[in-house]
């Protein structure tokens, strides 16, 4: 049986699992929820500036867009708690929107009717949601109680592997790591004031900003 997956927040994470799941055909993406319009949600699916042009067709429909006979519906709605999910038939949700990274906030998907929900980003309450790792610490998941969990971060993502060998092989007692990171989409292309840090503000491409993470 396919699974159905809803999207919370359509940016460059929905937009890929999208074309992972057109591609491989393993789970099918039910309705996206962003406050973007359809048609341009569309066009940044079919276009890419790092990943290249999908290479499937993408066809603009009434009340959302298909992709080889994959129809998904678009909604506009800020509240979760407020989406169809259980009228849909959704059974899993990935929240990408990067605002709503805490249990209650997440959690507001299963009230609407999904069954789990996985956040596409470090949670802000760790003692509520568990973090999982693929094939570091995946194997702990328990379905009976993990409704809501994170998947972390794109850097925890790429040490946490790395660290799981060194300490299943010789054992890991404390580290210190730096990670070069690339622009984001909340970095300016030209010099401007930044109230989380004045550093941050500066061009992000003529500049290497040093920042926590």
């Amino acid at each position: 049986m396919t699974i159905r997956i809803g999207i919370n927040g359509f940016g460059r994470i929905g937009r890929l699992v999208y074309r992972a799941s057109a591609m491989t055909g393993d789970f099918e993406i039910i309705a996206i929820n962003d406050l973007v319009p359809a048609d341009n949600l569309a066009y940044l699916l079919q276009h890419d500036t790092m990943h290249g042009r999908f290479a499937k067709n993408v066809e603009v429909t009434g009340d959302g867009f298909g992709v080889e006979g994959m129809q998904t519906k678009c909604l506009s709605e800020r509240d979760p708690s407020a989406l169809p999910w259980g009228d849909l038939g959704v059974d899993y949700v990935l929240e990408s929107t990067g605002f709503f990274t805490d249990y209650t906030g997440a959690h507001k998907h299963v009230e609407a009717g999904a069954k789990r929900v996985l956040i596409s980003a470090p949670t802000k309450t760790p003692g509520e949601v568990p973090t999982f790792v693929y094939k570091v610490n995946s194997g702990e998941y328990d379905p009976a109680n993990h409704t809501v969990l994170s998947n972390a971060s794109c850097t925890t993502n790429c040490l946490a592997p790395i660290a799981k060998v060194i300490d299943d092989n010789f054992g890991l007692e404390e580290g210190l790591m730096t990670t070069i990171h690339a622009a984001t989409a909340t970095q300016p292309t030209q010099d401007g004031p930044s109230k989380k840090d004045y550093r941050g503000g500066r061009n992000a491409y003529m500049n290497i900003i040093p920042a926590s993470t």
